[in-house]
């Protein structure tokens, strides 16, 4: 198990039974350019419907900042913040984005989704 998981906390939904979505937006985020050393900005947004868990805030703010001082690229950092978050929360739907700062003249972003195995909803778009 990724020690990073350990930080993240659940609550149980009130409201199972309904697809509702949920938004959080951490515009501070900071990572380390694994081949420089300097400091990657961005802003994750993770957007996902929960089951019967949601992710509580604040271990989600201590999630993130845990990956302060790691040397990691954009794509694997996405990939490895849904996977992470899927593997405590269980929720039918997620996405993450993760909107990098302009560095060396080029702004990227990442986009990384994930649909449980008994739901799907082709009409799902959150943008």
């Amino acid at each position: 198990m990724n020690d990073k998981r350990k930080i993240l906390e659940v609550f149980e939904n009130k409201y199972p039974d309904r697809d509702y979505t949920i938004t959080h937006v951490a515009p501070e985020f900071t990572s380390l350019c694994p081949k420089t050393g300097q400091p990657d900005f961005a802003t994750i947004t993770v957007e996902y419907i929960p089951d019967l868990l949601c992710v509580e805030l604040k271990s989600l703010k201590l999630y993130f900042h845990s990956y302060r001082n790691d040397g990691i690229f954009y794509e694997s950092l996405t990939n490895q913040i849904l996977d992470d978050l899927v593997a405590v929360v269980k929720p039918r739907y997620m996405r993450i984005t993760a909107e990098f700062n302009v560095r060396g003249g080029i702004s990227s972003v990442v986009e990384a989704e994930y649909y449980s195995d008994d739901y799907y909803d082709e009409d799902i778009n959150f943008s």
